[in-house]
């Protein structure tokens, strides 16, 4: 049954930072240009009775903030106050708005009729008007009646016994400003060393459980150091060296299971996944977790739905023996439904422990023996902590700047201890937040909006905050950014946030903070979740901020239309808002923050022009095409977010209206072009991330002149449209010391109109503030780069990027201290880089170390570069060696086809090299540079056919080996006993679509062969390191023999392979000693394979992945009924003997997942096991495939002549997942039940479309709440994928 929600007042009071916001409005009635408008209007003697009751309110508050905790009356009274406050800010902003407009046209007018950009404004009516006249009666009226509301809350406020200054005596303390501290710091961790240990020994303990993934979960109360915990052993070097993939996937909230698993497999594999389709992703999870030992770490679980986590569980259970999954949970419920292998119950600390841990974070020391008068109080206060970490750490910063014994003792004996509302707020939690000044209250009530795990933009969130009127201008010269970026630091000083394990310049909110931030909030702040509140609609007409996340039903937004006071609009999800924003913003008049990030819509509404409050106005990566030119109405809009919106392509041409307008971020937008007038007049603007200078009369690059505060990023395009270098330097770059990252964009179209001294003297006169971090200069046309493109006094420079420009040479870099990037791309004209590269060319030796910071260095299609040379002429070449890159570790040449000569001396540093399509010399060349190269990867290198002894040893460090597309190599080494001696840390090899490699090794003579045997495991050992070994395309290898150590073997479309074999050794005789460590073997497309040690099967105990797959010339005896004893995965067919023929495999009973491949098979039927003594006649069983009862997952493709898989169906009992493809004349399956045993099991029908109608049609009637049917052959080649009892349908291409 709905029932409507109405946000009540929380029963914890909410003392919601009324004295700040009263602070703000007095602030606001002393402004010059608000004040001469009411005495226009005939209203500032109300204004300044305002002026002088709120300082008289504002009097009491410290007293009303104290009492409200245990008196319901105060707390309402409180609350009827900032409700008010809200109303005045509204009237105030009002008024502040239409005498800014006034005076913006009062200077229009009078400006010369010359000024064109000004005329834009449209002209408006003097002050005695019919419309002025209507706005004076109608402001006179509201403030009336807000004035009777002011004086009720007098009267009450002396009813109530509220004093003045109750609480002057407390000083207003300067918090001492914490430095950044990694969240897995050992040294501030008090009291868990043998907690450590004990969870080390879970984690590292190898016996085997049930299943090969482990389960140990840590339990205990919020705010204990359960993540803190799991962090530290996560980064523990024996955990690191155990388990081959690490992953953290913070839970927390909504168990998703797509999410989740998308989470993991981006973490293994490094690449971001958007497919939503939750089969694809478990398929490719699977087989990258396949014998891998990983450790999961779930964070935060509250999830107890046991099929989610069968669900999410389904593609881990692969896992190498000793994997494990590590949980955090506040709920034993948690523990008991995932079947925890291993449980850890996390206690509190010992009381030495915890005292010491609020020492630590109170005092700065490790105890009390320095202040023993304050030792007693602590005490007090660590044993009402309960001893919990978060809150000893919190409550510890609360105290940080005082030793003032009365300000310990007051804390101490606070009546909010003693409050029980019923909430898992700690009651030191509500504590830190009582004592934060006003100021910094409002700021982190706001943070409710946010989800949890929401990971917060610094940045982004001061803009909302400065939007909402949180930030006074009125603290000196000081920005309201900085003052934005000033308090941010001030809560997470005080542990409100903490910095992301994802990115260092990211934060996010412990689960804790964000429940406190949602009790502090009250009624005016409201997160809606339509998973929490599905059944349950809003009714608050005192909601003033308003955000939401997985809104189901965009409906519910229309019932914000009572709630007339909103100032915020915040999506916290995408979503499509359709016609939702026609109806809504009409009636959001007092909307500050209006966010459509992320959201799909038709369009803008025009009506966005009228919300004449708006501050804040965010279109990011909305898909809209254009914005309404009633948006320059916006006259107090402060920020303009444009950020991914790839198809916009204008600007409005009213732009220069928008004097207020501090950001407008256009970041990724392609198609934009142009300019609308104006901007340079925005002399307000911080961030203006590019600019686009044209031919014709729009946007002149001296117009930045005026633009003295920008800050972050700016790109300038156009350039080469610059014909007079005195704009370029009136632009004045170097006076813009808050750029950090500067783009210089010309054309890349080099025709005749182009003049390269002029591109020169303009270049040369954009030099930018020595503050730069990030630099690119992208077809700069000039023969040189100007000096100061280099200059040392960039000493904060880490990022050079120089692309497609025309210059011989390079200029001097190397003496940039910071520099850790450099890129040159697309330099054609260049064709030597020499010494000038490194220091002056006027310059004979080396005063400091070139590129002393320097970490990557990619040199990018380089057409006509011939040689890189570091040595000169003199004898000081051994100097010079010794003085260059001494951090760089990545190296990336390609597309470089005529660099031939490379001597840059010794880089021992060097860890990583790319190289492509280059010569032969290229890569031995730099091959040779350092012996610590862990990766070495190589495609289309001219000229390759083999890697060359005194190249081997330089790799003895190697761990990837990647070769692609190099059509000349034959094989690798010449002496395999030379290349076993060098690759002896080698772990992957991967050799793709070099159509001449024969072998690894160069033929041996009878006499080579004969010792290679006699070497025996020699040489199998020197390359025990190999892991995994990969051939694909490659059309003339004949052989291979793969080592003991391999543990993953994929051989793909080499035609020309006969045998594969298992090391020397393993075709004369199988030793008890000898173990072989492979788990996945891969064979496809590899027509003439014949030898292939099938009858050996028995002997892979490890090999649990086996595909064997159009290998039409293998031995006709394969498969012979010998599998691997642990084989769980099978994919087989198109082999030399027809299926039909095959006798039954004794398939091992681990078998759980089988693709078999028909074609030219003859199998007309199938048969389980326990089945075949029923079957009678010959002929039917001889054409009948005997399918093992243990399959979890069967596909069947391109069985042309089988009918009926109904009744066999019916007896693999375990089947979750039946793929059906190619199979025209099939025409059965069984009834899908609504209450099917196997919840999460699928079908997937392909190229059957009458099949496909069938399933369609019996879905549709049992999931009759769908809203669009799957329209089953609408498109060639459909995929028609069916959740069973799930109630979801998709269908793909």
């Amino acid at each position: 049954m709905r029932r409507e929600l109405d946000i009540q007042t929380p029963s914890w009071p909410s003392e919601i930072v009324v004295s700040a916001a009263i602070t703000v409005l007095c602030e606001r009635l002393i402004s010059t240009d608000l004040l001469k408008l009411a005495r226009s209007e005939g209203i500032d003697s109300q204004l300044n009775k305002w002026k002088k009751t709120l300082p008289l309110i504002q009097a009491v508050l410290d007293d009303a903030s104290q009492k409200q905790i245990a008196d319901r009356a105060v707390q309402l009274w409180v609350n009827d106050l900032h409700n008010l406050a809200y109303d005045i800010d509204d009237v105030l902003d009002d008024l502040a708005t239409e005498a800014g407009q006034r005076k913006l046209n009062h200077e229009s007018h009078a400006s010369t009729s010359s000024n064109k950009v000004l005329k834009i404004i449209p002209t408006c009516c003097t002050n005695f008007t019919p419309r002025n006249i209507m706005y004076g009666r109608l402001m006179s009226s509201k403030l009336d009646e807000i004035s009777n509301k002011l004086r009720d809350l007098v009267d009450q406020k002396i009813n109530l016994g509220l004093n003045v200054n109750v609480n002057a005596e407390r000083p207003n303390r300067l918090e001492r400003r914490l430095g950044q501290t990694s969240l897995v710091d050992e040294s501030k961790i008090m009291g868990r060393k043998g907690d450590k240990e004990a969870l080390l020994k879970k984690l590292l303990r190898n016996e085997r459980f049930d299943q090969n993934v482990g389960i140990v979960s840590i339990v205990g109360l919020g705010g204990i150091g359960k993540t803190t915990l799991a962090k530290v052993v996560y980064n523990h070097e024996k955990v690191k060296d155990e388990f081959e993939f690490r992953i953290w996937v913070c839970v927390s909230g909504e168990f998703d299971v797509l999410d989740i698993s998308k989470a993991i497999l981006e973490a293994v594999s490094g690449e971001e996944k958007r497919s939503s389709n939750l089969d694809l992703i478990h398929v490719v999870l699977k087989e990258k977790l396949l014998k891998k030992k990983f450790l999961l770490v779930l964070d935060d679980v509250w999830n107890e739905d046991e099929s989610k986590w069968e669900l999410l569980q389904s593609p881990l259970v692969v896992g190498a023996p000793g994997s494990k999954i590590m949980v955090t949970t506040r709920n034993t419920r948690v523990v008991t439904m995932m079947d925890s292998d291993e449980v850890y119950h996390l206690d509190v600390l010992s009381n030495e422990d915890a005292l010491s841990l609020f020492a630590q974070n109170a005092l700065g020391e490790k105890n009390f023996d320095k202040h023993p008068t304050l030792k007693l109080h602590g005490e007090g206060i660590m044993k009402k902590c309960g001893r919990l970490p978060l809150a000893l750490k919190t409550l510890g910063r609360v105290l940080k700047t005082t030793r003032n014994v009365d300000e310990w003792e007051k804390l101490l004996n606070s009546e909010i201890w003693d409050i029980e509302d019923g909430s898992e707020i700690l009651p030191a939690l509500k504590l830190s937040y009582y004592h934060l000044p006003p100021h910094l209250k409002q700021l982190f009530a706001y943070c409710s909006l946010f989800p949890k795990d929401y990971v917060f933009d610094k940045n982004e969130l001061v803009l909302l905050w400065m939007a909402e009127g949180f930030l006074s201008q009125s603290k000196g010269n000081n920005s309201m950014e900085n003052l934005g970026h000033h308090y941010f630091e001030k809560l997470k000083s005080r542990s409100f946030f903490q910095n992301s394990t994802n990115d260092e310049l990211r934060y996010t909110m412990h689960g804790l903070i964000n429940d406190l931030a949602t009790s502090v909030a009250g009624e005016f702040f409201f997160r809606f979740d339509e998973l929490r509140y599905a059944n349950e609609t809003f009714k608050n007409f005192r909601l003033h901020h308003f955000s939401f996340i997985n809104l189901q039903s965009y409906a519910q937004l229309k019932k914000l239309k009572s709630a007339s006071c909103l100032r915020t609009f915040l999506p916290m999800s995408g979503g499509f808002l359709h016609d939702v924003l026609d109806e809504l913003l009409p009636k959001l008049q007092y909307l500050r923050v209006l966010s459509l990030a992320n959201q799909i819509t038709k369009g803008v509404p025009n009506s966005v022009g009228s919300l004449k409050h708006l501050r804040y106005l965010n279109f990011s990566y909305c898909g809209i095409s254009d914005l309404p030119e009633q948006i320059t109405d916006l006259y107090n809009l402060q920020s303009l977010l444009l950020r991914g919106c790839f198809r916009l392509s204008c600007l409005p041409k009213g732009f220069i209206k928008l004097i207020n307008l501090r950001h407008l971020d256009m970041s990724d937008t392609p198609m934009l072009t142009k300019m609308p007038l104006g901007i340079g007049g925005l002399i307000s603007l911080q961030t203006l991330t590019k600019v686009i200078i044209e031919e014709t009369n729009t946007f002149k690059i001296s117009e930045l002149k005026r633009l003295l505060d920008l800050q972050g990023r700016l790109s300038i395009m156009g350039l080469d449209k610059v014909i007079h270098p005195i704009q370029a330097k009136d632009a004045s770059l170097h006076q813009k010391k808050g750029l950090d990252v500067l783009e210089l964009v010309y054309s890349d179209v080099f025709d005749e109109s182009r003049n390269e001294m002029i591109e020169y003297e303009v270049l040369k006169e954009l030099t930018p503030h020595h503050n730069l971090k990030n630099l690119k200069i992208l077809f700069f046309m000039g023969m040189r780069f100007p000096s100061w493109v280099g200059d040392p006094v960039f000493d904060q420079l880490t990022e050079v990027t120089l692309r497609g420009c025309t210059c011989s040479h390079l200029p001097t870099l190397g003496h940039l201290n910071s520099l850790k990037k450099l890129i040159v791309q697309k330099m054609n004209e260049l064709k030597t880089i020499g010494l000038e590269l490194l220091t002056p060319t006027n310059s004979n030796s080396f005063i400091h170390i070139a590129f002393p910071s320097l970490e990557v260095l990619k040199f990018l299609d380089m057409q006509n570069w011939e040689k890189w040379s570091t040595f000169g002429d003199e004898d000081n070449n051994d100097e010079i060696s010794r003085s260059l890159f001494p951090r760089l570790h990545k190296i990336f040449i390609k597309h470089c086809p005529k660099l031939t000569q490379v001597s840059i001396g010794l880089i021992p540093s060097l860890r990583v090299l790319h190289i492509k399509e280059c010569s032969e010399m290229v890569l031995r060349s730099m091959v040779g540079v350092s012996t610590s190269l862990v990766a070495l990867k190589m495609w289309k290198v001219k000229g390759l056919t083999q890697l060359h002894e005194v190249d081997l040893m330089h790799l003895g460090a190697l761990e990837n080996l990647y070769i692609d597309g190099c059509d000349e190599l034959m094989y690798l080494w010449e002496q395999k006993t030379e290349a076993c001696k060098s690759f002896v840390s080698l772990k992957k090899l991967e050799i793709r679509n070099c159509k001449k490699l024969v072998s690894l090794s160069l033929s041996l003579s009878l006499v080579e062969k004969e010792r290679e045997v006699n070497l025996g495991n020699t040489i199998t050992n020197s390359m025990e390191s190999l892991k995994e070994v990969i051939f694909r395309n490659c059309d003339t290898l004949e052989s291979y023999n793969c080592l003991n150590s391999v543990e993953r073997l994929v051989i793909s479309c080499c035609h020309s392979l006969t045998s594969l074999t298992f090391s020397s050794s393993f075709t004369k005789t199988i030793s008890s000693d000898c173990v072989f460590c492979l788990t996945s073997l891969d064979i496809r497309n590899c027509k003439n394979l014949k030898s292939f040690p099938y009858e050996h099967f028995q002997s892979l105990t490890s090999l649990e992945q086996l595909s064997i797959y159009d290998c039409q010339s293998i031995d006709y005896t394969f498969p012979c009924g010998l599998w691997p004893p642990n084989l769980s995965s099978l994919v087989i067919g198109c082999l030399n003997k027809p299926m039909s023929e095959w006798s039954p495999q004794n398939f091992p009973t681990s078998l759980v997942e089988l693709h078999l491949n028909g074609k030219n098979s003859g199998v007309v039927s199938f048969v389980v096991e326990k089945d075949v003594k029923n079957t009678t006649t010959t002929s039917s069983s001889s054409l009948s495939f005997l399918l093992p009862k243990s399959l979890a997952s069967l596909t069947l493709d391109d069985f042309m002549n089988v009918e009926s898989v109904s009744e066999v169906l019916q007896h693999l009992s375990c089947l979750k997942r039946l793929h059906i493809m190619s199979c025209p004349k099939l025409r059965d399956l069984p009834e899908i039940s609504s209450t099917s045993d196997h919840p999460s099991s699928s079908l997937t029908i392909k190229d059957n479309q009458s099949l496909q109608q069938r399933v369609e049609k019996q879905e549709n009637n049992r999931l009759h709440n769908l809203k669009e049917a799957v329209k089953v052959g609408a498109l060639p080649r459909l995929i028609c994928e069916l959740e069973i009892g799930c109630g979801h349908v998709q269908c793909k291409e």
